[in-house]
């Protein structure tokens, strides 16, 4: 399990295969965000039609509400959620550090006031680790410590410290759960003994890499998190979150020399079509956003020739499907002009349909890119598909 084997590369992109428990992934793969066990007005079908290999879901959003002890009870997060395909939780670093006026970090941890009920919860590294063990996805992601992206390099220097500090605690607690210590829990309590029914988890923990926009902070990161342990995939947090746009490229085409082939990488938190093009052309693997299903709620559409804003009324008579290269339901039964009309009178059927379509065009752009590297092409065939894509302006 957890191996991760390259098929084939095309200057720095790639295309590969990642053995997980509940089954394999080929990247580059787009993960939608499930946030709180669901991908917001899709059912597990819907993805599974639109081509999901792997869903995120959200260690802070499922304990705090339903907790996990309830997740664990009703079968763990897969079966909680229907979906028999692999799973990857995110620490909830990046919830926790967004809450801003709600939380205080200190070293051992952080304390925040959840936004359901208004609580006060204390979040360790142990605790996000057993929280992940608990819930069972395939891939867990360390306690991490996010800035934005404008952050100066004193700020940057002190939350990569506290990250990598933080990273040790998660991989020896993780340890542990794995060997089978899992009496004592972090916050004092106990986790509970799993039914006879009730396979042991298999699960794999991913450090994260922070450091702002300092390459400096970058490299010494890494160096230090892959000496650290031997790990199944390391995730690239803090880009994407306030920075401009050629500066993540540029911290990405720095790193990828100094990230290890054997490696899945992973990018947090991004999922625009023209970022996942330049980050496989910067040779990663594996991405997540909620940017196809906010968008998709909002009437913005992803298609070859750019995004479509189905609310324009330039569509209310247009007969022609959103995206006619598209497989997907939306695409293959409704027309521009019906999709507008339910956008208009705000029926419901518009955000899922939208939804569904724009999880279909990442997945089917990450299936494009895979056959780009195969054929070796990839840097021809992403100079065209940016010239399609971007030469029109959002309508």
């Amino acid at each position: 399990m957890f191996a991760f084997t390259v098929d084939a590369t095309s200057a720095a992109a790639r295309t590969g295969r990642l053995a997980l428990p509940h089954g394999t992934v080929v990247t580059p793969c787009f993960m939608p965000v499930g946030t709180q066990g669901t991908v917001r007005t899709l059912s597990p079908a819907d993805l599974k039609a639109a081509g999901a290999q792997l869903v995120l879901a959200n260690t802070y959003h499922l304990h705090v509400r339903p907790g996990e002890q309830v997740v664990e009870r009703l079968g763990g997060l897969h079966r909680f959620m229907g979906w028999d395909r692999p799973l990857l939780t995110d620490s909830g670093g990046f919830q926790v550090f967004s809450l801003e006026g709600f939380r205080r970090v200190h070293e051992d941890g952080v304390e925040f006031q959840s936004h359901v009920d208004g609580s006060r919860r204390y979040l360790t590294p142990e605790r996000a680790t057993e929280i992940q063990w608990v819930l069972g996805a395939d891939i867990a992601m360390a306690f991490d410590h996010v800035v934005p992206g404008g952050a100066d390099a004193a700020t940057a220097r002190d939350a990569l410290e506290r990250t990598l500090k933080w990273l040790e605690r998660c991989a020896r607690r993780h340890r542990e759960l794995a060997d089978g210590r899992t009496a004592g829990r972090a916050d004092g309590g106990a986790i509970a003994d799993r039914q006879s029914d009730c396979p042991p988890v298999r699960q794999t923990l991913w450090p994260i890499l922070q450091g702002g926009a300092h390459l400096e902070l970058r490299t010494e990161g890494l160096r230090r998190i892959l000496e650290l342990g031997d790990w199944t995939g390391v995730a690239l947090g803090g880009l994407a979150v306030g920075e401009p746009k050629p500066v993540m490229y540029e911290i990405l085409a720095a790193l990828e020399p100094r990230l290890p082939r054997a490696l899945p990488r992973y990018l947090m938190g991004v999922g625009f079509p023209e970022d996942l093009v330049a980050a496989v052309e910067r040779g990663v693997d594996l991405f997540d956003c909620v940017a196809p299903t906010r968008n998709g709620r909002n009437g913005s559409a992803f298609t070859p020739d750019g995004p479509v804003n189905i609310r324009n009324a330039e569509h209310r008579e247009d007969p022609r499907p959103l995206d006619e290269t598209c497989d997907c339901e939306t695409c293959t039964t409704f027309s521009r002009g019906y999709l507008r009309h339910l956008f208009v009178a705000e029926e419901l059927l518009g955000l899922r349909l939208l939804s569904l379509h724009n999880v279909r065009y990442l997945i089917r752009l990450a299936d494009e890119m895979q056959a780009a590297v195969r054929s070796g092409w990839f840097t021809r065939w992403a100079a065209e598909w940016r010239r399609r894509y971007l030469r029109s302006n959002t309508r």
